[in-house]
């Protein structure tokens, strides 16, 4: 039989066991017996350095032709093997429901941060935001913080690069242009939010209408009602003509959708640096009679102070304004009757899925 003669039989005996593999482990063992490095086709292939010049090229084409034709008919059984090695070896009823992933939870102060965001939208306030570490002049002087003020001192504040604190005049805009040539300013992590409202002030002219969410921080021992860390809204709106009286019915509407309709609240005069009046917020529900007490504070709010304007390029004599804020956790531990703030950020899946 001569050599061309020989690759036909061989080829359709190779089909023959590449289709009759029923696993593959089997169909491997025929790889190895026709195409292997010791296989009967390798082996006839080997001989195509023997034939005689005239007959090497036909051979050759039939040889490659044949090796194509096993190949592709190998790749293809062991897909059909595979697939076959992946279904349940149990019949299975594909008409049962699937199982279904368990979905967290979002976390209950993202829940309050997200329902308080959706009511000043409602009132026509946008979201604003700003790096939490800050220098000096955004997060103090700019808002008419005096020097000995004790939120200054470094047992209160984090500073990152700077062994104490240190005070920048007021009375300039940017504090890199105060400090001597080669000292970078002091950068602290903030220690409230109200350093996104100068920004935004230095950057846009009246109206301004925002609200300012984010983590702060301050150094506080934790414990059920502190944590060095923690959550922080403030609003501001500035126009022509603001009055108290829009501060208070913003506050009543904004407290009352958030903690239900039979919401009471009370301003005491307060001091705060930049705002002038000031007023803490009591309120007054059955959350509050809950926990034993007729009123709970709950924020601090007043009118812009007018050096803040002038430190911000506004002028106090056409502009005015308030300005209020609060902690997202005191908000949650009285909407969900929560007694411990650590609780918040032990990342117990126990404690999560209650909310």
């Amino acid at each position: 039989m001569s050599f061309v003669e020989e690759i036909e039989p061989l080829k359709e005996g190779a089909l023959t066991e590449l289709k009759a593999a029923s696993d593959l482990a089997a169909l491997e063992q025929v790889r190895v017996r026709f195409l292997g490095s010791h296989g009967k086709f390798t082996a006839l292939m080997k001989q195509l350095g023997s034939l005689p010049k005239e007959e090497k090229p036909v051979a050759g084409r039939l040889v490659n032709q044949v090796k194509v034709e096993l190949e592709a008919a190998l790749a293809d059984r062991k897909s059909e093997l595979e697939l076959k090695a992946s279904l349940p070896k149990e019949p299975t009823d594909f008409t049962l429901p699937g199982r279904r992933r368990p979905l967290g939870k979002t976390h209950p102060l993202t829940q309050v941060t997200e329902d308080i965001v959706r009511i000043f939208r409602r009132i026509g306030f946008v979201v604003a935001d700003g790096p939490e570490i800050e220098n000096e002049w955004y997060c103090f002087d700019a808002l008419n913080t005096p020097a000995d003020h004790p939120a200054r001192d470094t047992q209160d504040t984090f500073y990152l690069n700077a062994g104490q604190a240190s005070s920048l005049p007021r009375s300039a805009p940017q504090s890199s242009q105060l400090q001597p040539a080669g000292k970078m300013p002091p950068r602290l992590l903030r220690t409230h939010t109200s350093s996104v409202q100068i920004r935004v002030m230095e950057k846009q002219q009246p109206p301004v209408r925002i609200i300012a969410p984010g983590r702060v921080y301050r150094r506080d021992n934790a414990d059920a009602t502190h944590n060095p860390t923690f959550q922080q809204i403030e609003g501001l709106y500035v126009d022509r003509g603001v009055t108290v009286g829009d501060l208070k019915g913003t506050v009543e509407h904004v407290f009352k959708e958030l903690l239900g309709d039979e919401v009471k609240l009370r301003f005491r005069p307060h001091y705060f640096s930049y705002t002038e009046p000031s007023y803490e917020i009591d309120f007054s529900s059955s959350l509050t009679r809950r926990m034993g007490k007729d009123w709970l504070e709950l924020a601090g709010c007043g009118m812009v102070h007018p050096q803040v304007f002038e430190n911000v390029g506004y002028d106090p004599e056409i502009w005015s304004g308030w300005a209020f804020g609060f902690g997202i956790e005191r908000i949650a531990m009285i909407r969900y009757g929560i007694n411990d703030i650590r609780l918040f950020y032990e990342n117990d899946v126990r404690f999560l899925r209650q909310f």
